[in-house]
């Protein structure tokens, strides 16, 4: 697998608030590999504090995580794509808005427009999803995403069936090792997992 040592990766984080806690550890992962990471966030969440932290709080965990200002809109990340800056862009968690946004080429956000700017210049996109609609309305999204040129998934699987059975959220901790396959043109397999044990 490719070594992430001098890699920069774009790490862009969208609404899923819940999902938050579990991702963190995944950029440190990404910076002990010898990876610079550039944060880039949504709207949702320079905006919006919830039960699951602050907006203040979050914005600030990823300056100390990262050491790098936050890329919050659409005109700061723009840039990403004539300077080529990035060798692989990461949406985790990618919602299911982010998701059917993508899928259907809309850019209103910075963590799109990073994503849009990654991919006009031919480099690994990989999402991590957590959205409630994966296997509901969502799910010819992620079709769509599934069978498009360079982009990769983090392996994703049912995390609550028997409470919502639509619901798919991707293994974190996978998230390194998705990353290290997309730079070698591949996906991190097995795609489909269980992501609880029933």
């Amino acid at each position: 697998m490719s070594d992430l040592q001098g890699k920069t990766i774009g790490f862009g984080l969208s609404g899923s608030h819940c999902t938050f806690e579990e991702t963190m550890p995944q950029i440190q992962r990404l910076k002990d590999a010898g990876a610079r990471v550039i944060p880039i966030v949504s709207n949702t969440l320079m905006t919006t504090d919830t039960r699951f932290g602050t907006s203040a709080s979050w914005q600030q965990k990823l300056r100390d995580l990262t050491g790098e200002e936050l890329i919050s809109t659409i005109p700061a990340a723009e840039p990403l794509g004539p300077s080529k800056l990035l060798d692989v862009m990461v949406i985790a968690p990618c919602t299911g808005s982010t998701t059917s946004r993508l899928a259907n080429a809309i850019t209103d956000s910075a963590v799109l427009m990073a994503a849009k700017a990654t991919m006009r210049n031919l480099r690994p996109l990989v999402l991590a999803i957590s959205t409630n609609d994966g296997l509901g309305l969502n799910a010819a999204n992620i079709a769509k995403l599934l069978a498009a040129k360079n982009i990769y998934f983090v392996p994703f699987g049912q995390d609550a069936p028997d409470k919502k059975p639509n619901s798919l959220v991707a293994r974190m901790e996978l998230l390194k090792e998705t990353c290290e396959a997309a730079l070698d043109g591949k996906q991190l397999q097995p795609l489909l997992i269980e992501r609880f044990n029933y």
